[in-house]
């Protein structure tokens, strides 16, 4: 019995058994998770629980909680003295749930065995619905992506309609967007001193609801900007669509204003973001006591492939300055960059290598986009006024230090670990940030080398990165660089793989159906592809999700930033229609891709596929 309470608890508690084991008599917070606990900093729930343990907190984790049965599992570990946290998981709900094609997927990577229904839709609405109703008096925070992404009003792809912020739906006291560390240790500093949680409004990024005309606090040197209400959004899709804009322009900013969005008799408060972390803010989070584990209650119950893909895997920076137009990476974890120190990255990789388990193999030594590590503006004033959602699109800016030297100098170093084989870069690979001149000879001549290095010693045979698209037309509205930069890139790849010796593959993704695409389109990018000797294999449809600009197009069908109107592929038949030509080889759409080009007048093009 001493050995099973040791190793309970190494995790924080999930049951009242496990409660009882640590000495407690109360939590003082209660977390609710979609996910499955996995003890690891690769999952939201497990930082949030580790930073507040951190500042002396007694945290427990109901994960996967049952919303259908009598709510026992909303019940089990009782009212927590200070709060409730909830967050729908890793992934929203609904991409977690449904295809592109609004099919219900048939596995969930975040559950032990790949099991489905393990979790509601809206799952954050669903559980904080479910919480208030049982203790309303308690304070009540969400959290996570799926909240992150629906603070203001959005476009929802599965309903087919506009939802407000989900701070309405949700009841919630207070919602927390982004990378929530600082601003969840500042929560539960003011809860302990017993502040009510209705007067913290100056939190940096959270967002609260008032009534209309309500009087709160607010810091005097935050400037406001009221947005288009949600009614007015409901009425207008080019409101909507401009205020996509601004929430873009703010959220990319170092010193952003505040967001006020009225919703009935409501306004929703966006107070602005947290400066970026600094190396030793960033250091502390990853150098918490995390198991690197999934929790022993999953034991015989069948692996968790989410945890499976990542669990010899080590992050060393977040952030991305892509702003590509169909990712939430930047709307949610911002485009600044927050570096991790190289000794606190390998005291984790020395960790990753003392698991029993390890045979000698980093899956993954990276982050949002691979090579962002270390990089920042040059002269931080100029980055202080800039509003550019992408740092590297239409060019790179000349300000962004790309020096990918910390990189090389890191995966040295990590290489040099007697117990590592290899450490492969399993992240996505920005190539325009290697390729790209930059006008400084060293930084050119070193990006080179990186590319060189990650093609040597740290690809597991297939190095996968994304063009995505083939027209520059489509790319532009991707916010991605030209096909021709993947062209050069290919030729590069090759050209190394010969030099020494290696049989490794190119491995490219890429989208149909995102705005500004075409049937046109697609069957150019067949025939460039074929071209280049490849057989996709790495594709998706493009499937809207919460807090994109290209989201915003496909609901709207206008660009939030010219107002120009923009085709894009709606309904199931015209995203199949452009979906055929990733499979151009496959016996099965040769007919229906001749018949499609035909009726364009097109039979070049058929010439050219199937010549």
């Amino acid at each position: 019995m001493v050995k099973s309470l040791e190793n309970y608890n190494r995790w924080l508690p999930t049951t009242q058994k496990e409660i009882k084991m640590q000495g407690w008599e109360q939590p003082d917070v209660i977390l609710f998770t979609g996910d499955a606990y996995i003890d690891h900093p690769s999952f939201g729930a497990a930082i949030i629980g580790r930073i507040l343990e951190a500042e002396g907190l007694k945290v427990a984790i109901v994960p996967q909680p049952n919303w259908q049965d009598d709510l026992r599992d909303f019940k089990k570990l009782g009212s927590p003295r200070l709060f409730f946290a909830v967050t729908g998981g890793n992934m929203d709900s609904m991409v977690n749930h449904y295809t592109a094609n609004k099919r219900r997927r048939s596995n969930d990577a975040y559950t032990p065995g790949g099991r489905t229904g393990q979790r509601p839709d809206y799952a954050s609405i669903v559980y904080s619905n479910i919480l208030k109703k049982l203790f309303p008096e308690v304070p009540l925070i969400i959290g996570g992506i799926e909240a992150s992404l629906r603070r203001l009003t959005h476009y929802d792809y599965w309903s087919d309609k506009l939802m407000p912020s989900i701070l309405v739906e949700s009841g919630a006291d207070l919602l927390f967007y982004g990378m929530g560390e600082k601003a969840i240790v500042e929560f539960a500093r003011l809860v302990q001193r017993g502040v009510p949680v209705e007067n913290l409004t100056t939190i940096p990024q959270t967002v609260f609801c008032v009534e209309e005309d309500a009087r709160y606090a607010t810091k005097k040197e935050w400037d406001e900007l009221e947005l288009a209400s949600h009614e007015d959004c409901l009425a207008d899709k080019k409101k909507f669509a401009r205020n996509f804009m601004h929430i873009e322009e703010e959220s990319n900013k170092m010193e952003a204003k505040k967001l006020v969005q009225r919703v009935g008799n409501r306004k929703v408060i966006t107070n602005p973001p947290w400066p970026v972390f600094s190396e030793q803010e960033i250091d502390r989070v990853y150098d918490l006591p995390y198991t690197r584990l999934p929790h022993p209650r999953y034991k015989g119950k069948g692996s968790i492939p989410a945890y499976e893909m990542i669990r010899h895997s080590v992050n060393i920076h977040r952030g991305c300055f892509g702003g590509c137009t169909f990712c939430t990476i930047s709307a949610h974890q911002g485009k600044f960059i927050a570096s991790r120190s190289e000794k606190s990255i390998l005291k984790e990789v020395e960790k990753v290598t003392q698991m029993p388990d390890f045979k000698g193999y980093i899956s993954d030594l990276g982050g949002p986009s691979a090579n962002m590590y270390k990089m920042k503006g040059i002269y931080e004033d100029i980055c202080r006024k800039c509003k550019r959602p992408s740092c590297i699109f239409p060019t790179v800016c000349k300000n962004l230090d790309t020096s990918h030297k910390p990189m090389l100098d890191l995966y040295e170093k990590v290489r040099q670990n007697p117990n590592i084989k290899k450490a492969f870069v399993g992240s996505g690979i920005r190539y325009d940030l290697i390729l790209e001149k930059t006008g400084n000879e060293e930084t050119d001549k070193t990006n080179r080398e990186y590319l060189r290095e990650v093609i040597e010693h740290h690809v597991s045979g297939r190095l996968k990165v994304a063009p995505e698209h083939t027209s520059d037309e489509v790319l532009k509205f991707m916010r991605k660089p030209s096909f021709k930069l993947f062209e050069e890139l290919n030729e590069e790849f090759k050209k190394i793989n010969r030099e020494k010796n290696l049989d490794q593959q190119l491995v490219p993704y890429f989208i149909s159906s995102h705005p500004g695409s075409k049937s046109e389109d697609m069957a150019n990018l067949a025939i460039q592809t074929k071209n280049l000797d490849f057989r996709l294999e790495q594709v998706q449809d493009f499937t809207p999700t919460p807090m994109t600009l290209a989201t915003v197009i496909y609901y709207s069908g206008y660009h939030p930033y010219t107002m120009e109107k923009v085709y894009t592929a709606r309904s199931q038949n015209e995203k199949r229609e452009q979906r055929k030509f990733f499979f151009w080889y496959k016996r099965e759409y040769r007919k229906a891709i001749i018949r499609d080009l035909k009726s364009q007048g097109r039979q070049d093009m058929i010439k050219k596929i199937f010549r």
